[in-house]
């Protein structure tokens, strides 16, 4: 397995880590991950015929993965998506955060944790239930954010068709806004495959947090019928997004209750493989993405990443709440940890549904 060290100079809490690629494996369901930003490099499954394919975008080399200005695969925060201004108030104090996206904050900033050598804690490659464990120790003050804070991502294979993903974070000293989200693209086809316009999904939120021209949440819930927006019933992702600027990059309110209740988010289905990915979480909100950007990516094999070839479904807490009142709270307290999690589960069908 290659390794590269790294030393983390502007985190006084990290020493130096190896950053490597680990695989969790059982039968022919298999992941791979590495420890920079406790990221998702592949994973593979059958499709319905049994052939196997590589299912996430990614790169081949850690390096890739270190040079990279895309958060491929990988564990976003301390606040994933988008907060206004790069800066919110918290017990009468401004906090005055990096701004990475103009004069707006996204995914923690420009070193926000898929941006850092995370610690391996834990690993089991084979048996009844691989798994894989990260940690990462914030420190106060880190891209602007307050207080010390621990964080950690485990990694679950379970059975031959499903993947957990458990996300927490405990405050050491100062109540801190904390929402971590997993940033894998997937292309159900394979990572090689082309676009994802033909892939056929089903989003169980019936409101979206509605944003302006710099992404950012106006602050208002609006319902999804008769609109673009609009996935209770399932649709190809390709049948109305030339009805958008760009693509899809929103956030739906997922319905199934307030506070940690497990619900089902999406359910997404690709005719020609017939690989279904189902996914549930405990999260209120889902942020659909479907790799909108303007340049191409220089992937796995070499093979070139372009507009629409692949889509993200991040379980998480609603952008920029800590300057939304009415958005469900995203502040950790001491005693108080956070806890996020999310079931990725794979099926085949040979419907034409």
């Amino acid at each position: 397995m290659m390794q590269v060290t790294w030393r983390d100079e502007a985190n006084p809490l990290v020493a130096h880590e190896k950053i490597g690629i680990y695989e969790l494996k059982n039968g022919n369901f298999s992941a791979k991950f590495t420890n920079w930003g406790a990221s998702l490099v592949s994973l593979i499954v059958p499709d319905k015929n049994g052939q196997l394919a590589d299912v996430v975008l990614g790169y081949d080399s850690v390096k890739d993965y270190i040079k990279s200005s895309s958060p491929f695969g990988a564990i976003v925060g301390r606040v994933a998506n988008r907060i206004k201004d790069a800066q919110f108030t918290l017990n009468g104090n401004l906090y005055k955060l990096v701004a990475n996206e103009g004069h707006n904050t996204i995914h923690g900033g420009s070193r926000g944790f898929s941006r850092v050598a995370w610690r391996v804690s834990g690993y089991k490659k084979e048996g009844a239930v691989p798994y894989i464990h990260f940690s990462y120790r914030s420190f106060d003050g880190e891209q602007g954010f307050p207080g010390d804070l621990i964080v950690s991502v485990t990694y679950v294979l379970i059975g031959h068709d499903t993947m957990t993903v458990t996300m927490k974070a405990r405050a050491l000293n100062k109540p801190t806004p904390v929402n971590l989200a997993q940033h894998t693209y997937w292309n159900l086809g394979g990572h090689n495959s082309g676009d994802i316009l033909s892939h056929k999904i089903q989003i169980f939120g019936s409101h979206i947090t509605p944003v302006d021209r710099e992404l950012i949440p106006t602050g208002k819930i609006v319902p999804v019928t008769r609109t673009p927006y609009d996935f209770l019933k399932p649709h190809t992702i390709g049948s109305r997004i030339k009805d958008l600027p760009n693509g899809y990059d929103i956030n739906y309110v997922l319905n199934g209750g307030k506070g940690n209740r497990v619900k089902r988010a999406a359910v997404v289905h690709h005719k020609k493989s017939g690989r279904v990915l189902e996914l549930t979480t405990n999260a209120p909100g889902l942020q659909f993405y479907t790799s909108n950007w303007k340049k191409n990516f220089k992937g796995k094999g070499g093979h070139i990443y372009k507009p629409h070839a692949g889509l993200c479904l991040e379980t998480q807490g609603f952008p920029d709440a800590v300057n939304h009142p009415n958005f469900p709270s995203q502040i950790v307290r001491k005693g108080k940890p956070y806890s996020h999690s999310m079931q990725i589960k794979f099926s085949t069908t040979r419907s034409s549904a």
